[in-house]
């Protein structure tokens, strides 16, 4: 049995789009009953260029980040998986 390359692009292709769609929906049912979205403290530092390819660092103490119960990206928020991974943020403007 000889599986081409077109076939193997269209099952990922179907898998990843089930997967997301199942998650999508999980993450509404959770929406719906208040779970859906959580707050995780993060750290924020907001980074100045300055000349001669040198940085100064101002830290903006602790700020709280809404993020989604799920395991990509919904509603604009990013996954909280990967938030509470991250909990530094810099910011250069």
């Amino acid at each position: 049995m000889r599986i081409d390359f077109k076939t193997c692009v269209a099952v990922v292709a179907l898998l990843l789009a089930t997967t997301y769609a199942a998650d999508w929906a999980i993450w509404r049912l959770r929406l719906g009953q208040g779970s859906g979205t959580e707050a995780v403290s993060v750290s924020q530092v907001t980074v100045a260029t300055l000349k001669g390819n040198r940085e100064e660092y101002y830290s903006d103490g602790e700020t709280t980040v809404l993020c989604a119960v799920a395991a990509v990206p919904h509603g604009g928020q990013l996954p909280c998986w990967w938030v509470s991974r991250h909990r530094h943020v810099e910011i250069r403007p």
